[in-house]
C-alpha cells in the first residue's frame, strides 16, 4: 500500500468516524446557544443507539429504528428541560444524572430483553443504513489520485453521513437566518431582553433541547445501526464529552464545529492506523498512547491552551422572571 492509498484509508476512516460528533456537537450547540449547558449528551446518544437498534431488530426496518432513536433522545431532552428549565434546577447534574441513568438502564434491558450480556442481536442487512455508491464511482476508481478519493472516501457512505455534513449549512441558516435562531441566540445571551419583548423564553429553550434531542437521535442511530450492526454497551464510549470539547473549540459556531470533529475524527483514524505500526527512532508504541489522543486533545481544549472560548452569558444559568 503506497502513501496516497494510507491517506485515502485514513481519510475515509476520518469521516465515519466524526459523523456521530458532528451530530452530537451541532445538538450541543442548539441547545447552549439557548442557554442551556447540556453534558447529558452522552446519555441520549447512548440511549438512542439503544433505542434505534432494539426497534431495528424488531422491526427490520432502519428507518423505524431511526425514528426511535429520535424519540428516545427526544425525551431525555424533555426531562433534562424539565429538570433545569420548568423547575430551574442544576443544568450540570441533570445531564449528569441522565447519563448515569441511560448507561445503566441500557445494560438491564438489554440483558432481560436479549439475554446477551446488554447488547442487543446482530442486525439483518435490512435493519441497518447501507453504503451509497454514488454514479460513476466504480468507473472511475482507477484514474489516479481522483479516482481513489471519490470511490471510496465521497462514494460508499450510508444517508446518515451526508446528512450530517448537510445538517451543518442548514444548522448556520438556522441560526444566522431565521427569525427562530435570532431569538434562541438572544435568550442565550440575554433572556431578560427577550422576555420583555413578549417572547417565551421557557418555550424558546424547550424548542432548542428537542432540536439537540433530535440531533442527538441521529447520533446514537449512526453508532448502532450505521456504523455497527448492534447494540453494544457503552458503545458511545465519550463521544458525547468529546462532541462537547470540539464545540467549546469551535466557539459555538457551526462551520468550525464541523472542522473540530473532523480534527477528533483524523485523531482515533489514526490510533485506529498505528496499532502495531512502527515509528521511526522509537519502535512500536503501545496503541493505547493513540487511543489517548482524541482524549488528550480534549483535555487541553477544555483547560483553555487553545485560545479563549467565551460561552453565552446566560448558559447555566436559570431565568426567573422579574416581576
Amino acid at each position: 500500500m503506497d502513501y496516497y492509498d494510507i491517506f485515502v484509508s485514513i481519510l475515509a476512516s476520518t469521516i465515519r468516524l466524526s459523523i456521530p460528533l458532528i451530530f452530537t456537537a451541532l445538538a450541543g450547540l442548539f441547545s447552549e446557544r439557548a442557554g442551556i449547558f447540556d453534558i447529558g449528551l452522552e446519555g441520549k446518544m447512548l440511549g438512542s443507539a439503544f433505542a434505534a437498534a432494539c426497534i431495528a431488530y424488531l422491526t427490520d426496518s432502519a428507518w423505524l429504528g431511526l425514528g426511535a432513536g429520535i424519540v428516545c433522545s427526544v425525551a431525555l431532552s424533555l426531562v433534562h428541560g424539565f429538570a433545569s428549565i420548568t423547575n430551574r434546577g442544576n443544568q450540570i447534574v441533570s445531564g449528569v444524572a441522565i447519563n448515569f441513568f441511560i448507561a445503566g438502564i441500557t445494560i438491564v434491558l438489554g440483558q432481560a430483553w436479549f439475554g446477551q450480556g446488554g447488547r442487543t442481536p446482530q442486525l439483518s442487512p435490512e435493519a441497518r443504513f447501507a453504503p451509497i455508491i454514488l454514479p460513476g464511482a466504480d468507473a472511475i476508481h482507477s484514474v489516479p489520485i481522483l479516482g481513489p478519493l471519490y470511490a471510496n472516501v465521497i462514494s460508499g457512505n450510508n444517508i446518515l453521513t451526508y446528512l450530517a455534513f448537510l445538517t451543518v449549512p442548514f444548522s448556520w441558516s438556522v441560526l444566522y437566518r431565521t427569525r427562530f435562531g435570532l431569538r434562541l441566540r438572544a435568550v442565550g445571551e440575554n433572556p431578560g431582553a427577550v422576555d420583555t419583548a413578549g417572547i417565551s423564553v421557557a418555550w424558546l429553550r424547550y424548542r432548542a433541547v428537542m432540536c439537540a434531542g433530535i440531533l442527538c437521535g441521529f447520533s446514537g442511530t449512526y453508532l448502532a445501526i450505521a456504523q455497527s450492526a448492534a447494540f453494544i454497551k457503552d458503545m458511545s464510549a465519550g463521544k458525547g464529552y468529546i462532541a462537547l470539547a470540539a464545540l467549546v473549540f469551535a466557539k459555538w459556531k457551526p462551520v468550525p464545529v464541523m472542522f473540530a470533529c473532523l480534527l477528533f475524527g483524523f485523531l482515533d483514524a489514526l490510533a485506529n492506523f498505528m496499532q502495531g505500526k512502527q515509528v521511526p527512532l522509537v519502535g512500536e508504541v503501545p496503541v493505547q498512547v493513540f487511543q489517548a489522543l482524541p482524549y488528550i486533545l480534549t483535555c487541553i481544549l477544555l483547560a483553555g491552551f487553545i485560545g479563549v472560548a467565551i460561552p453565552p452569558k446566560a448558559g447555566g444559568v436559570p431565568y426567573t422572571k422579574e416581576r
